[in-house]
C-alpha cells in the first residue's frame, strides 16, 4: 500500500467521521480542503517562520497557510472575502485552526503573512514535495507543456530605453569589418543550470498576445503561467513569466524544473516550441519530444502515426489551464509582484495537484 493510498483511507475511515461529529456534516468542498491539508501536512513546513524571541510575537502561521488554501480551494476573489467566510463559517474557521472568532488575525496580518510565504517561495517548495513524494518514484508517461495568459492588478513596466535590440547592417561585412554575433537565449540555455536559466527571463508586468482556441489575437496586461502536467492532469511544475515571453524561452527550465521532480519518457508541445535546441534537449534528458511542426518554405512535416495518438495526450496542459482559471483562483488575482502573483496561482496549483492525485484512486 502506498503512502498515498494509506492517506486516503485514513481520511476516509477516521477522519471525516472524527471531524463531523466534532463540527458537523462536512460539505464537499471543506472535505477537499480536508484532504489537502492532510496531504500536505503543513507544520512540517512552518519552522522557518517560528517566533525566535525577539519583538511581538506573530500570530501563528500555520493557520493562515491553511486559509490561503481555503481561498484557492473556494476561489474567493479576496483576502476580505476570505476573512469574512472564516467569520461567519464556524466549521471553516476550526478547520483552519481558529476555535473562536476573536482569534482570527486582521487582513493586515493575512497580508503580511502572504508576503513571508512569498518572499520563501513557500508554495513551491511544498507543490515540489508533494510531486516528489507521490510521482517520484513513479515512471511518467507524458509531460504536457503550455502556458496561460494571466491578467494582472497592476500597470505595465516602462521599457528600458537602454535595452534596445541592436539593429545589424544588412548585406556582408566589409573587408575588414568584424560584427558581433549575440547568442540566442536558446542557444545558452541548454549549458547553463536553472537557477541561470530562470535569472535571464523577464518576470515583470508587461503587455503580451497570442491567438486564442478560435485564431484570433488576444492581448492582455500581466503575466505569463507556464505549466509542466502528468498523466491524470497532475501539475507538475510551473514557472510566471512577463506576458511578453515567448513560450520556446522558458521550455528548456521547465524541463530542468520537472527532471529535478520525477522521470519521464515523452515531451508533448504545441507549434510554439518547435525549435531545434528544445528538441535535442529534452533527447539529452533521455525523452522523446513530440512537438507540433510550424511550416517552413510552405511545407508542414506529419507526425508518424504513434505520434498522433500521442501528442493527443497535450490536451492535458489546456484542461489543467482550464481548471486553475474557473475554479482556482486564475482569474482572481489582486496581488502585485511577480512573487506574490506566483504564489496566488501556486496555492491554485497545490490544490489541483492534491485533487487529483486522489481522483486516480477512485
Amino acid at each position: 500500500m502506498t503512502g498515498l493510498t494509506r492517506t486516503f483511507n485514513s481520511i476516509q475511515k477516521y477522519l471525516f467521521p472524527i471531524l463531523e461529529e466534532e463540527i458537523g456534516e462536512l460539505t464537499e468542498k471543506q472535505c477537499q480542503f480536508v484532504k489537502i491539508v492532510e496531504l500536505i501536512e503543513p507544520q512540517r513546513f512552518m519552522l522557518k517562520f517560528c517566533w525566535c524571541g525577539f519583538g511581538r510575537p506573530s500570530n501563528d502561521r500555520t493557520s493562515i497557510l491553511k486559509a490561503f488554501i481555503a481561498k484557492a480551494v473556494y476561489n474567493f476573489p479576496t483576502t476580505k472575502v476570505l476573512i469574512d467566510q472564516i467569520q461567519s463559517s464556524p466549521a471553516l474557521r476550526r478547520l483552519c485552526g481558529w476555535e473562536i472568532r476573536s482569534e482570527i488575525p486582521s487582513e493586515s496580518t493575512f497580508s503580511r503573512g502572504f508576503k513571508e510565504f512569498s518572499d520563501s517561495n513557500l508554495a513551491e517548495e511544498i507543490h515540489q514535495a508533494i510531486v516528489k513524494e507521490n510521482l517520484g518514484k513513479k515512471l511518467v508517461g507524458h509531460i504536457s507543456r503550455d502556458s496561460t495568459s494571466i491578467v494582472g492588478r497592476e500597470k505595465a513596466e516602462p521599457k528600458n530605453e537602454l535595452i534596445k535590440k541592436v539593429k545589424h547592417k544588412r548585406g556582408r561585412p566589409k573587408k575588414g569589418e568584424k560584427r558581433e554575433k549575440k547568442e540566442r537565449r536558446l542557444e545558452l540555455q541548454p549549458n547553463q543550470s536553472l537557477e541561470e536559466n530562470l535569472s535571464g527571463l523577464p518576470t515583470g508586468c508587461n503587455y503580451g498576445t497570442k491567438k486564442n482556441s478560435k485564431g484570433k489575437k488576444v492581448t492582455w496586461c500581466g503575466f505569463k503561467f507556464h505549466i509542466d502536467c502528468a498523466d491524470g492532469e497532475i501539475p507538475v511544475s510551473a514557472t510566471l513569466t512577463s506576458a511578453s515571453v515567448h513560450d520556446s524561452q522558458v521550455a528548456i527550465p521547465q524541463a530542468q524544473k520537472t527532471a529535478v521532480c520525477v522521470t519521464s519518457l515523452y515531451d508533448l508541445m504545441d507549434a510554439a516550441y518547435d525549435a531545434p535546441e528544445i528538441r535535442e534537449f529534452s533527447k539529452q534528458l533521455g525523452h522523446v519530444p513530440i512537438i507540433d511542426y510550424n511550416k517552413r518554405n510552405g511545407i508542414k512535416p506529419e507526425f508518424t502515426p504513434s505520434e498522433k495518438i500521442r501528442y493527443r495526450e497535450r490536451s492535458t496542459a489546456e484542461r489543467v489551464n482550464a481548471d486553475l482559471k474557473d475554479n482556482f483562483g486564475g482569474r482572481t488575482v489582486r496581488v502585485k509582484g511577480n512573487k506574490k502573483v506566483f504564489t496566488h496561482l501556486m496555492f491554485g496549483i497545490i490544490a489541483i495537484t492534491v485533487k487529483q492525485l486522489f481522483n486516480m484512486l477512485c
